[in-house]
Protein backbone atom coordinates (compact mmCIF):
# COMPACT_ATOMS: atom_id res chain seq x y z
CA UNK A 1 0.00 0.00 0.00
CA UNK A 2 1.13 3.56 -0.66
CA UNK A 3 2.39 5.91 2.03
CA UNK A 4 0.46 8.81 3.56
CA UNK A 5 1.87 12.27 2.76
CA UNK A 6 1.16 15.00 5.33
CA UNK A 7 1.61 18.65 4.34
CA UNK A 8 1.54 21.17 7.20
CA UNK A 9 1.55 24.95 6.81
CA UNK A 10 3.64 24.97 3.64
CA UNK A 11 4.65 28.42 2.33
CA UNK A 12 6.79 29.02 -0.76
CA UNK A 13 8.12 32.28 -2.22
CA UNK A 14 10.50 33.34 -4.96
CA UNK A 15 12.04 36.61 -3.85
CA UNK A 16 9.22 38.94 -2.86
CA UNK A 17 6.57 36.90 -4.70
CA UNK A 18 4.60 34.44 -2.58
CA UNK A 19 3.54 31.45 -4.66
CA UNK A 20 1.22 29.99 -2.00
CA UNK A 21 1.12 30.06 1.77
CA UNK A 22 -0.02 27.92 4.69
CA UNK A 23 -1.00 24.92 2.55
CA UNK A 24 -2.16 22.05 4.77
CA UNK A 25 -3.53 18.73 3.52
CA UNK A 26 -3.08 14.96 3.74
CA UNK A 27 -2.74 12.64 0.76
CA UNK A 28 -4.41 9.42 1.96
CA UNK A 29 -2.34 6.27 1.43
CA UNK A 30 -3.03 4.40 -1.79
CA UNK A 31 -5.60 6.91 -3.06
CA UNK A 32 -5.49 9.09 -6.18
CA UNK A 33 -5.53 12.84 -5.54
CA UNK A 34 -5.64 15.69 -8.04
CA UNK A 35 -4.45 19.27 -7.52
CA UNK A 36 -6.23 21.77 -9.77
CA UNK A 37 -5.66 25.45 -10.40
CA UNK A 38 -5.35 28.01 -13.17
CA UNK A 39 -2.02 28.39 -14.94
CA UNK A 40 0.52 30.22 -12.79
CA UNK A 41 -0.85 29.18 -9.40
CA UNK A 42 2.19 27.11 -8.44
CA UNK A 43 0.91 23.56 -8.95
CA UNK A 44 4.24 22.28 -10.28
CA UNK A 45 6.08 24.16 -7.53
CA UNK A 46 3.89 22.33 -5.02
CA UNK A 47 4.75 18.98 -6.60
CA UNK A 48 8.48 19.70 -6.45
CA UNK A 49 8.15 20.83 -2.83
CA UNK A 50 6.45 17.56 -1.86
CA UNK A 51 9.36 15.52 -3.19
CA UNK A 52 11.95 17.89 -1.72
CA UNK A 53 13.34 19.32 -4.97
CA UNK A 54 12.36 22.82 -3.83
CA UNK A 55 12.62 24.10 -0.25
CA UNK A 56 9.64 26.11 1.02
CA UNK A 57 10.30 28.85 3.57
CA UNK A 58 7.92 27.44 6.16
CA UNK A 59 6.04 24.23 6.91
CA UNK A 60 6.66 20.49 6.73
CA UNK A 61 6.06 17.61 4.33
CA UNK A 62 6.11 14.33 6.25
CA UNK A 63 6.79 11.13 4.31
CA UNK A 64 7.40 7.93 6.26
CA UNK A 65 8.63 9.96 9.23
CA UNK A 66 10.96 12.17 7.18
CA UNK A 67 10.43 15.92 6.79
CA UNK A 68 11.12 16.61 3.12
CA UNK A 69 11.52 20.34 3.88
CA UNK A 70 13.67 20.48 6.99
CA UNK A 71 15.03 16.95 7.35
CA UNK A 72 18.66 15.89 7.02
CA UNK A 73 19.78 15.78 3.40
CA UNK A 74 20.68 12.10 3.69
CA UNK A 75 17.23 11.23 5.05
CA UNK A 76 15.49 13.29 2.36
CA UNK A 77 17.57 11.57 -0.34
CA UNK A 78 16.55 8.13 0.97
CA UNK A 79 12.88 9.13 1.28
CA UNK A 80 12.95 10.38 -2.30
CA UNK A 81 13.44 6.78 -3.41
CA UNK A 82 9.84 6.15 -2.32
CA UNK A 83 8.67 8.48 -5.10
CA UNK A 84 8.19 8.09 -8.81
CA UNK A 85 7.93 11.37 -10.74
CA UNK A 86 6.33 11.76 -14.16
CA UNK A 87 7.35 15.08 -15.74
CA UNK A 88 5.20 17.11 -18.15
CA UNK A 89 7.33 16.36 -21.21
CA UNK A 90 8.46 12.89 -20.15
CA UNK A 91 12.02 14.28 -19.61
CA UNK A 92 13.50 11.52 -21.74
CA UNK A 93 17.10 11.48 -23.00
CA UNK A 94 16.83 12.05 -26.74
CA UNK A 95 19.90 9.97 -27.62
CA UNK A 96 18.75 6.92 -25.64
CA UNK A 97 16.27 4.26 -26.70
CA UNK A 98 13.09 3.94 -24.67
CA UNK A 99 14.54 0.83 -23.04
CA UNK A 100 17.65 2.67 -21.87
CA UNK A 101 15.63 5.68 -20.73
CA UNK A 102 13.41 3.49 -18.59
CA UNK A 103 16.36 1.41 -17.33
CA UNK A 104 18.30 4.54 -16.30
CA UNK A 105 17.06 4.75 -12.65
CA UNK A 106 17.78 1.04 -12.12
CA UNK A 107 21.33 1.41 -13.41
CA UNK A 108 21.90 4.57 -11.38
CA UNK A 109 20.34 3.58 -8.05
CA UNK A 110 20.49 -0.23 -7.81
CA UNK A 111 23.02 -3.00 -8.25
CA UNK A 112 20.71 -5.18 -10.31
CA UNK A 113 22.29 -7.22 -13.09
CA UNK A 114 21.32 -6.53 -16.67
CA UNK A 115 19.09 -9.59 -16.88
CA UNK A 116 17.03 -8.42 -13.91
CA UNK A 117 16.97 -4.85 -15.27
CA UNK A 118 15.62 -6.14 -18.58
CA UNK A 119 12.88 -8.10 -16.81
CA UNK A 120 11.75 -5.08 -14.77
CA UNK A 121 11.88 -2.67 -17.72
CA UNK A 122 9.91 -4.97 -20.00
CA UNK A 123 7.29 -5.51 -17.29
CA UNK A 124 6.83 -1.77 -16.83
CA UNK A 125 6.73 -1.13 -20.58
CA UNK A 126 4.05 -3.77 -20.93
CA UNK A 127 2.15 -2.19 -18.02
CA UNK A 128 1.91 1.15 -19.86
CA UNK A 129 1.25 -0.34 -23.29
CA UNK A 130 4.72 0.13 -24.82
CA UNK A 131 5.72 -3.50 -25.38
CA UNK A 132 7.58 -3.76 -28.68
CA UNK A 133 8.77 -0.14 -28.67
CA UNK A 134 11.88 -0.59 -26.56
CA UNK A 135 14.28 0.09 -29.43
CA UNK A 136 12.73 3.40 -30.50
CA UNK A 137 14.15 6.84 -29.75
CA UNK A 138 11.99 9.54 -28.11
CA UNK A 139 12.03 11.56 -31.33
CA UNK A 140 10.49 8.67 -33.24
CA UNK A 141 7.32 8.33 -31.14
CA UNK A 142 4.24 10.40 -30.37
CA UNK A 143 3.77 12.69 -27.41
CA UNK A 144 1.40 10.22 -25.80
CA UNK A 145 3.97 7.44 -26.07
CA UNK A 146 6.61 9.71 -24.52
CA UNK A 147 4.24 10.34 -21.62
CA UNK A 148 3.79 6.63 -21.11
CA UNK A 149 7.55 6.04 -21.33
CA UNK A 150 8.05 8.69 -18.65
CA UNK A 151 5.48 6.94 -16.51
CA UNK A 152 7.17 3.56 -17.02
CA UNK A 153 10.48 5.10 -15.91
CA UNK A 154 8.74 6.48 -12.80
CA UNK A 155 7.59 2.94 -11.96
CA UNK A 156 10.81 0.93 -12.26
CA UNK A 157 11.94 1.50 -8.66
CA UNK A 158 8.56 0.30 -7.31
CA UNK A 159 7.54 3.66 -5.83
CA UNK A 160 4.95 3.93 -3.08
CA UNK A 161 4.13 7.52 -4.07
CA UNK A 162 3.69 8.65 -7.70
CA UNK A 163 3.64 12.33 -8.68
CA UNK A 164 2.36 13.23 -12.15
CA UNK A 165 2.92 16.74 -13.50
CA UNK A 166 0.20 17.54 -16.05
CA UNK A 167 0.08 14.10 -17.71
CA UNK A 168 -2.40 15.49 -20.27
CA UNK A 169 -0.32 18.44 -21.53
CA UNK A 170 0.09 18.37 -25.30
CA UNK A 171 -2.32 15.46 -25.74
CA UNK A 172 -5.59 15.39 -27.66
CA UNK A 173 -8.80 14.39 -25.84
CA UNK A 174 -8.61 10.76 -26.99
CA UNK A 175 -5.03 10.29 -25.73
CA UNK A 176 -5.96 12.09 -22.53
CA UNK A 177 -8.73 9.54 -21.94
CA UNK A 178 -6.21 6.73 -22.45
CA UNK A 179 -3.83 8.34 -19.92
CA UNK A 180 -6.72 8.74 -17.45
CA UNK A 181 -7.58 5.05 -17.68
CA UNK A 182 -3.92 4.10 -17.44
CA UNK A 183 -3.51 6.02 -14.16
CA UNK A 184 -6.52 4.26 -12.64
CA UNK A 185 -5.27 0.88 -13.89
CA UNK A 186 -1.84 1.49 -12.37
CA UNK A 187 -3.39 2.34 -9.03
CA UNK A 188 -5.34 -0.92 -9.15
CA UNK A 189 -2.16 -2.88 -9.82
CA UNK A 190 0.32 -1.30 -7.39
CA UNK A 191 -1.88 0.52 -4.81
CA UNK A 192 0.46 3.53 -4.71
CA UNK A 193 -0.44 6.96 -3.35
CA UNK A 194 -0.84 9.22 -6.40
CA UNK A 195 -0.88 13.01 -6.78
CA UNK A 196 -1.73 14.41 -10.22
CA UNK A 197 -1.27 18.08 -11.01
CA UNK A 198 -3.54 19.18 -13.86
CA UNK A 199 -6.02 21.72 -15.16
CA UNK A 200 -7.79 19.14 -17.30
CA UNK A 201 -11.45 18.91 -16.29
CA UNK A 202 -11.98 15.40 -17.70
CA UNK A 203 -9.16 14.00 -15.56
CA UNK A 204 -10.47 15.93 -12.55
CA UNK A 205 -14.00 14.61 -12.98
CA UNK A 206 -13.23 10.93 -13.58
CA UNK A 207 -9.87 9.89 -12.12
CA UNK A 208 -9.30 10.99 -8.50
CA UNK A 209 -10.57 9.97 -5.11
CA UNK A 210 -9.69 13.43 -3.78
CA UNK A 211 -9.36 16.91 -5.26
CA UNK A 212 -7.76 20.19 -4.22
CA UNK A 213 -7.45 23.59 -5.81
CA UNK A 214 -4.85 26.35 -5.56
CA UNK A 215 -5.79 29.99 -6.24
CA UNK A 216 -4.67 33.43 -5.01
CA UNK A 217 -1.72 32.02 -3.11
CA UNK A 218 -3.80 29.65 -1.01
CA UNK A 219 -5.35 26.22 -0.99
CA UNK A 220 -9.04 26.88 -1.68
CA UNK A 221 -10.14 23.38 -0.65
CA UNK A 222 -9.02 19.76 -0.47
CA UNK A 223 -11.20 16.72 0.14
CA UNK A 224 -13.20 13.94 -1.50
CA UNK A 225 -13.76 14.60 -5.20
CA UNK A 226 -17.50 15.07 -4.60
CA UNK A 227 -16.76 17.97 -2.23
CA UNK A 228 -15.18 20.09 -4.97
CA UNK A 229 -17.41 18.88 -7.78
CA UNK A 230 -20.48 20.10 -5.83
CA UNK A 231 -18.80 23.19 -4.34
CA UNK A 232 -20.48 26.62 -4.42
CA UNK A 233 -17.13 28.39 -3.92
CA UNK A 234 -17.10 30.92 -6.83
CA UNK A 235 -13.57 30.17 -8.03
CA UNK A 236 -14.17 26.39 -7.93
CA UNK A 237 -17.48 26.71 -9.76
CA UNK A 238 -15.95 28.99 -12.40
CA UNK A 239 -12.96 26.72 -12.98
CA UNK A 240 -15.00 23.53 -13.25
CA UNK A 241 -17.55 25.12 -15.59
CA UNK A 242 -14.96 26.91 -17.75
CA UNK A 243 -16.87 30.21 -17.57
CA UNK A 244 -15.27 33.62 -18.05
CA UNK A 245 -17.34 35.12 -15.26
CA UNK A 246 -15.79 34.74 -11.81
CA UNK A 247 -12.62 35.50 -9.85
CA UNK A 248 -10.24 33.98 -12.42
CA UNK A 249 -9.07 36.29 -15.20
CA UNK A 250 -6.46 36.25 -17.93
CA UNK A 251 -3.88 37.51 -15.40
CA UNK A 252 -4.89 34.82 -12.86
CA UNK A 253 -7.24 36.99 -10.79
CA UNK A 254 -9.55 39.91 -11.52
CA UNK A 255 -9.64 43.18 -9.63
CA UNK A 256 -12.61 44.20 -7.52
CA UNK A 257 -14.00 46.60 -10.14
CA UNK A 258 -14.13 43.86 -12.79
CA UNK A 259 -15.86 41.49 -10.39
CA UNK A 260 -18.41 44.17 -9.45
CA UNK A 261 -19.25 44.76 -13.12
CA UNK A 262 -19.76 41.04 -13.66
CA UNK A 263 -22.14 40.82 -10.72
CA UNK A 264 -24.32 43.47 -12.37
CA UNK A 265 -24.29 41.89 -15.82
CA UNK A 266 -23.85 38.17 -15.35
CA UNK A 267 -26.42 35.41 -15.40
CA UNK A 268 -26.32 32.74 -12.67
CA UNK A 269 -24.33 29.63 -13.53
CA UNK A 270 -26.32 26.79 -15.08
CA UNK A 271 -27.54 24.05 -12.74
CA UNK A 272 -25.22 21.10 -12.28
CA UNK A 273 -25.97 17.81 -13.92
CA UNK A 274 -25.14 14.46 -12.35
CA UNK A 275 -21.46 13.96 -11.62
CA UNK A 276 -19.41 11.83 -13.98
CA UNK A 277 -18.69 8.42 -12.52
CA UNK A 278 -15.17 7.67 -11.41
CA UNK A 279 -13.27 5.39 -13.78
CA UNK A 280 -12.93 1.76 -12.77
CA UNK A 281 -9.97 -0.51 -13.60
CA UNK A 282 -9.99 -2.13 -17.02
CA UNK A 283 -11.50 -5.64 -17.30
CA UNK A 284 -9.15 -8.31 -16.02
CA UNK A 285 -7.46 -6.08 -13.44
CA UNK A 286 -8.08 -6.36 -9.70
CA UNK A 287 -10.42 -3.89 -7.99
CA UNK A 288 -8.74 -0.84 -6.48
CA UNK A 289 -7.97 -1.48 -2.80
CA UNK A 290 -8.24 2.26 -2.18
CA UNK A 291 -12.01 2.22 -2.79
CA UNK A 292 -12.94 0.55 0.49
CA UNK A 293 -10.38 2.53 2.47
CA UNK A 294 -11.73 5.76 1.02
CA UNK A 295 -15.31 4.73 1.76
CA UNK A 296 -14.48 4.15 5.43
CA UNK A 297 -12.64 7.47 5.60
CA UNK A 298 -15.49 9.41 3.98
CA UNK A 299 -18.05 7.84 6.29
CA UNK A 300 -15.92 9.00 9.20
CA UNK A 301 -16.30 12.63 8.07
CA UNK A 302 -19.93 12.30 6.93
CA UNK A 303 -21.42 14.79 9.41
CA UNK A 304 -18.93 17.47 8.30
CA UNK A 305 -19.83 17.26 4.61
CA UNK A 306 -22.32 19.63 2.93
CA UNK A 307 -25.70 18.15 1.88
CA UNK A 308 -24.86 18.38 -1.84
CA UNK A 309 -21.66 16.39 -1.26
CA UNK A 310 -23.49 13.72 0.71
CA UNK A 311 -26.09 13.44 -2.05
CA UNK A 312 -23.34 13.01 -4.66
CA UNK A 313 -21.70 10.34 -2.52
CA UNK A 314 -25.00 8.47 -2.21
CA UNK A 315 -25.43 8.62 -5.98
CA UNK A 316 -21.96 7.09 -6.24
CA UNK A 317 -23.03 4.25 -3.91
CA UNK A 318 -21.43 5.54 -0.67
CA UNK A 319 -24.36 5.31 1.73
CA UNK A 320 -24.65 7.41 4.88
CA UNK A 321 -23.82 5.77 8.21
CA UNK A 322 -26.84 5.11 10.43
CA UNK A 323 -29.23 7.34 8.43
CA UNK A 324 -32.03 7.03 10.96
CA UNK A 325 -29.88 8.60 13.67
CA UNK A 326 -29.16 11.57 11.43
CA UNK A 327 -32.75 12.09 10.37
CA UNK A 328 -31.84 11.70 6.73
CA UNK A 329 -33.12 9.28 4.12
CA UNK A 330 -30.71 6.56 3.14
Amino acid sequence: MGIEVTVEGLTKSFGTQTVWQDVTLTLPPGEISVMLGPSGTGKTVFLKSVIGLLKPERGRVLVDGVDMVGGRERDVYEARKLFGLMFQDGALFGSMTLFDNIAFPLREHTRKKEGEIRRVVMERMDMVGLAGSEGKLPGEISGGMRKRAGLARALVLDPQIILCDEPDSGLDPVRTSYISQLLVDLNAQIDATMLIVTHNLDIAATVPDNMGMLFRRRLVAFGPRELLLTSDEPVVRQFLSGRRSGPIGMAEEKDEAALAREQLDDQPPPPRGPLARQLEPSPGLPPRQAVQRRRARVLGMWDELPPATREALRAGSVQSPAPAAQGEPA
